[in-house]
């Protein structure tokens, strides 16, 4: 597994990484999340990202690796958000007590990354004790980041980072200079790439480390759904259904899997650090690890991917966060 250096901490990390969503009872049980993270390792991936808020995660994550015996160096992040209940993001002991949760569930001494969750949704959580931040990012304050400080300088975690999902209010705090990686998920992947606007430009200037969350858009690029699925979604924007029609052919015309193609799409581009991967077994492990190491794509499939996205170069309106297409399945 080829590695790239994550921004200004320095880190190698694998072009592929575990996302520990499905790495809960969201997937396919202890058993099988035991056998996708022992097989990731062993096939070269050594960062696996979870969270509090992904369900079971920490739990089912840190069963899984204490399964393993001489494992390999491992770069670990989780975030902080959502715990404990109720939560209130400007309560520094509610922070302090999540990351102690954390150590302990996944059974480490020092968290790699520790990334604030959702920081550019203030109706999700307050974490900002006021706007001024978005006008002016060196306005940025909450008490997190003295936190983030203080278990920085007392070794329990090595870097800091941004978990979230915003096209372009994610960059305001991007511009703060205060965090070391950012996470982005839903405004990068083939066919989304809103994030090419703000955010990239903003990571690359403060030389941060760049992660890629949901590559496959929470399944919508999970696979070629036949057209009765799309005329069977009413909430589908015609440009998108049309954009999705010609992706499908060309798809075809390649020989290659949609999701092979979406993967490498994202690791083509070289200010990428890495992608993470939502495996659910051991099987699907080995599919991303082997679509990751044919590498980039050529130039040819990346031009002609490009004219394809051009199609809809923005999310129209009403169009839902995710393609739910598995769900109106005839």
């Amino acid at each position: 597994m080829r590695t790239r250096t994550l921004g200004r901490t320095g880190i190698k990390v694998s072009e592929l990484a575990l996302g520990g969503l499905f790495v809960s009872k969201f997937g396919g049980g202890q058993e099988l999340s035991n056998q996708a993270v022992a097989r990731a390792l062993q096939l070269g991936v050594n960062y696996i990202d979870t969270a509090p808020t992904y369900a079971d995660s920490e739990e089912v994550l840190g069963r899984a690796l204490a399964a393993i015996p001489d494992k390999p160096p491992l770069i670990l992040s989780t975030k902080l958000g959502g715990r404990p209940t109720p939560f209130d993001a400007q309560d520094k002991d509610g922070l302090r007590k999540s990351v102690e949760i954390s150590l302990k569930t996944l059974g480490v001494d020092c968290i790699d990354i520790l990334y604030v969750h959702e920081p550019d949704r203030p109706q999700q959580y307050r974490w900002w004790s006021n706007d001024r931040w978005q006008r002016d990012p060196a306005e940025l304050y909450g008490p997190v980041l003295d936190v983030l400080d203080e278990l920085k300088r007392g070794g329990v975690i090595r870097f800091t980072g941004l978990g979230g999902t915003t096209a372009y209010t994610m960059a305001k705090l991007i511009r703060s200079g205060k965090f070391d990686v950012v996470l982005t998920a839903f405004n990068y992947a083939l066919l989304w790439r809103e994030a090419e606007h703000e955010i990239l430009p903003a990571a690359r200037a403060q030389n941060m480390g760049i992660v890629i969350g949901s590559p496959l858009q929470q399944g919508s690029l999970a696979r070629c759904w036949p057209p009765a699925v799309l005329d069977a979604a009413p909430w589908l924007y015609p440009p998108r259904r049309r954009q999705l029609e010609a992706l499908y052919r060309y798809v075809a015309e390649t020989g290659l899997s949609l999701p092979e193609l979406a993967i490498r799409w994202v690791i083509s581009n070289p200010d990428i650090s890495c992608v993470l991967m939502g495996a659910r077994s051991a099987a699907e492990v080995e599919q991303n690890v082997a679509a990751v190491e044919r590498g980039p794509l050529p130039p040819e499939i990346k031009r002609r991917l490009d004219d394809i996205a051009a199609m809809v170069p923005f999310r129209p309106f009403e169009e839902p966060a995710t393609l739910r297409f598995d769900m109106v399945m005839p």
